[in-house]
């Protein structure tokens, strides 16, 4: 991946939520690169939508109705309670 396209997604993961900021940096640093093309395509599609929407989804509050969407979200959601909170660093 070219160097602007991943700061243009690390800016993008950025949200200005705290919590979700802390599930899509981490996500977007330890396993954007070893994913396939379809679900970096659904983690870009991911960050196009609300971040009430981010919220709801990435707290299990609901599920998107896309399954790609659907798929990314749970993939983020392993990694942030699987990770080690020592690889945590502040933003």
């Amino acid at each position: 991946m070219e160097d602007a396209q991943r700061k243009r997604l690390y800016w993008h993961s950025r949200r200005g939520m705290w919590e979700l900021d802390l599930m899509l940096v981490p996500f977007l640093e330890r396993r954007f690169d070893t994913l396939d093309d379809a679900d970096q395509q659904a983690y870009v599609a991911l960050l196009a939508e609300e971040d009430q929407d981010l919220f709801m989804w990435l707290m299990r509050r609901e599920q998107p109705e896309d399954a790609s969407l659907r798929q990314i979200v749970g993939l983020i959601i392993d990694d942030a309670e699987n990770a080690s909170t020592s690889q945590v660093r502040p933003f």
